[in-house]
């Protein structure tokens, strides 16, 4: 039987490097970050584009659960709704699949520091602190499991996830 992991969670709280290391200790794991479905310069949030990228993870996903190459299928996105997992959820293969939806949960100050870390490094931009921080009281009404982050470190985190 398949397992198919999505895990949720705000800007910043470190669902890609979590799910990287998921694809490492699963055996036959394949990994899928949603941002690669909706990279595009300029980035632009219409209700066209919000359908697209919806369609592009459901059709790459479908696929992986498809494959008879992967027991272990990894999703990660900024899910801070549920009605965007339902959406992708009521879209996939998975009768023959085991579910682990996972919301990754950090508090103010650990995620602040994540993010001015990232924006130190180049990878995110200023205003990821304000937007970010403003999603996080959102993972607590989703039906999700929730893990907390603050102070573990991804391998614990990832070990955590596998055990669920």
């Amino acid at each position: 039987m398949k397992t198919l992991y999505l895990i949720g969670g705000t800007m910043g709280v470190g669902k890609t490097t979590v799910s990287q290391q998921l694809k490492q200790i699963l055996p036959n794991s394949v990994f899928l970050d949603g941002d690669c479905c909706w990279d595009a310069n300029p980035f632009q949030v219409t209700e066209e584009t919000k359908v697209m990228v919806i369609d592009n993870i459901c059709y790459l996903l479908n696929n992986f659960l498809q494959c008879s190459s992967y027991e272990n299928v990894i999703f990660c996105w900024v899910m801070h709704k549920q009605f965007i997992i339902d959406s992708i959820l009521e879209k996939l293969y998975i009768e023959n699949c085991k579910i682990k939806i996972v919301s990754l949960i950090a508090d103010e100050t650990n995620l602040c520091n994540r993010i001015i870390s990232d924006i130190t490094n180049g990878i995110r931009s200023e205003n990821a602190i304000e937007k970010s921080i403003a999603r996080i009281p959102m993972y607590q009404n989703l039906n999700t499991i929730k893990i907390d982050t603050n102070n573990k470190t991804i391998q614990e985190i990832a070990n955590e996830i596998v055990m669920l």
